[in-house]
């Protein structure tokens, strides 16, 4: 049942914003028809247009078709109207590995232990299909309601065939960026 001032966008009724970057505000929102939860990157055409990242977004969209895999974010789907485009992603509940770093403080070897093999396969497997992320960070690590990992945010990844060049190309978060770059 939709109450009433519910927003709908295709077969999802938005809800509350749980995220919000640069370009997109991330809302979650739930399937009317199976009550699944999902999240949804919500974008401004216009921002879009202005900052001249249309290929950007493409990009990111085509990336997350091709990179399935249980330790990444799963694209749903992606729907549009006059003003926004709407990306349909998988909803996941811990948040994030920087919240739980922040809040608990130094992770036991064991518990890094696992984190970084489901990194190495979530990587390994992008790495496996020409994808390069290029923004790994604790704040781009999500974590599942059963504490296992998911990379999300492929906003600066590359597929090399699209004429990224990938050793030239200065990009990621400024905190995390080596002296050098």
């Amino acid at each position: 049942m939709m109450k009433a001032g519910k927003r709908k966008v295709g077969k999802y009724e938005l809800g509350r914003t749980i995220g919000e970057g640069t370009f997109a505000k991330v809302k979650f929102a739930q399937n009317v028809d199976t009550g699944e939860s999902v999240a949804i990157k919500v974008l401004a055409k216009s921002s879009i247009l202005k900052y001249k990242m249309v290929d950007q977004i493409k990009r990111e969209i085509s990336i997350m078709k091709i990179v399935r895999h249980p330790c990444i974010v799963r694209l749903h789907e992606v729907l549009a109207s006059q003003t926004k485009i709407y990306i349909v992603l998988e909803f996941v509940t811990g948040g994030e590995l920087f919240d739980k770093i922040v809040h608990h403080g130094r992770l036991s070897e064991n518990e890094s232990r696992r984190y970084f093999q489901q990194l190495i396969d979530a990587v390994s497997h992008c790495h496996s299909k020409g994808v390069y992320h290029r923004d790994l960070k604790p704040e781009n690590l999500l974590l599942d309601s059963k504490g296992s990992l998911k990379v999300s945010d492929f906003g600066l990844s590359a597929l090399p065939q699209q004429g990224v060049d990938l050793l030239h190309t200065t990009c990621g978060t400024p905190n995390y960026l080596a002296p050098e770059v």
